[in-house]
């Protein structure tokens, strides 16, 4: 059974930082053909793709208003994915979920196939 485990969340004030981590259980998406990424979703917003990097070629995907400040990375001898936020604004406050799909070709921006059950990061300013 495949899971994703989201944890790092909490509470920042503005231009603080925080680190998310996403290990992945029950299939090993490092060794196949498959991205993993991060979304979010604010109360009353639609969820919107934050992040992600395909496991075998590494290419890499940010959204505008999260470039230049959200960093995505891999651990593969760990099966898990980092996001490193820096600089973090109120408008980043959401429910942060990490999610996977197989691709053999660019990560998709819609239909992910597994998800984790989110954490939430609160940025007060």
């Amino acid at each position: 059974q495949v899971q994703l485990v989201e944890s790092g969340g909490g509470s920042v004030q503005s231009g603080g930082s925080l680190r998310l981590s996403c290990a992945a259980s029950g299939y090993s998406f490092s060794s196949n053909s498959f991205c993993m990424g991060w979304f979010r979703q604010a109360p009353g917003k639609e969820r919107e793709g934050v992040a992600h990097i395909h496991m075998l070629t590494s290419n890499i995907y940010y959204s505008d208003s999260v470039k230049g400040r959200f960093t995505i990375s891999q651990d593969r001898a760990k099966n898990t994915v980092n996001l490193q936020m820096n600089l973090l604004k109120p408008e980043d406050t959401a429910t942060y979920y990490c999610a996977a799909v197989r691709s053999y070709g660019a990560c998709p921006r819609t239909a992910w196939t597994y998800w984790g059950q989110g954490t939430q990061v609160t940025v007060s300013s």
